[in-house]
């Protein structure tokens, strides 16, 4: 099914934008919806269990329709859905995602793949459908929402902190193909978020080689999320984000000392680091 899309002159005329956000249904992207459509945007927010509205929304209330970034067809159905009724697509948001944890020997091979899926081929997914249609308009923004977990790896979690490291060199790489089409493509890093990536969490295998120091390091992480900032605070980001001209590679927000690690690694030695990791973390 072709996809229509405004001419630029048509674009212009428009005050809002037309946003889609992936994984909306808590977290980030509860609240980047929320915000952004009090703002006059017209959001789209996605969640694997929500069905398509049958009638019209207005335009300050986010709209609600069914995806699972790991469908290529799911995800087709819902684009051709937006472009149906707005003609267009100006920003996405890649916000779907989940936490895995666990020692990497125990990690099935099936648990690790999935992650990936998700939290990067999901990833894929979306630009791959969104760029055509934002290349005709000769403008978009991709928004994707990564982790200083993509910066500074923490223990028992080495699928989830991999998964985003991919993340930001694929940022990079693709900032950099499609700068020539109008198109620009930004990371959000956040630190810990209280955020119900914590419930949602998987541990892949309940330890007994590593039972003691992945508790003890899982407990950490927990209780760093559950004192963490509020998502709303990453919502006022994204929306300065958007509303400007032009977006810098990458935009990291979170507690003090959580950024303070991430600019730490590149000055000291590489093991003088994993020892203050290895000791934060109680290992």
């Amino acid at each position: 099914m072709a996809r229509p899309t405004m001419s630029s002159d048509m674009k212009e005329s428009h005050n809002h934008k037309v946003i889609l956000i992936t994984g909306a249904s808590s977290g980030f992207g509860k609240a980047c919806t929320s915000l952004l459509a009090t703002q006059g945007h017209h959001v789209y927010g996605t969640s694997r269990v929500t069905e398509f509205p049958s009638v019209d929304t207005a335009s300050n209330i986010p709209v609600n329709i069914p995806m699972d970034v790991r469908d290529t067809a799911f995800i087709e159905t819902a684009m051709d859905f937006i472009i149906d009724r707005e003609g267009r697509l100006d920003v996405l948001v890649n916000n779907a995602g989940y936490g895995l944890a666990g020692a990497i020997e125990e990690t099935p091979l099936e648990e690790a793949m999935a992650q990936f899926d998700t939290n990067f081929f999901g990833i894929h997914r979306m630009c791959q459908s969104v760029l055509p249609v934002m290349r005709n308009q000769e403008s978009g923004l991709i928004v994707n929402i990564s982790s200083i977990g993509g910066l500074v790896t923490t223990p028992f979690q080495g699928f989830y902190c991999a998964s985003k490291y991919a993340l930001e060199a694929y940022t990079e790489s693709l900032r950099m193909e499609v700068k020539p089409f109008g198109i620009q493509v930004t990371l959000i890093e956040p630190g810990d978020f209280k955020t119900d990536i914590t419930k949602n969490r998987i541990i892949a295998k309940e330890s007994s080689i590593y039972e003691g120091r992945q508790n003890t390091a899982i407990n950490v992480i927990t209780n760093d999320e559950q004192n963490g900032s509020d998502p709303k605070d990453l919502a006022v980001l994204l929306a300065n984000i958007i509303g400007k001209k032009d977006v810098r590679p990458r935009y990291m927000i979170g507690m003090f000392h959580q950024k303070l690690a991430a600019w730490i690694k590149c000055m000291l030695p590489a093991s003088l680091f994993e020892k203050l990791i290895m000791s934060y973390y109680k290992i």
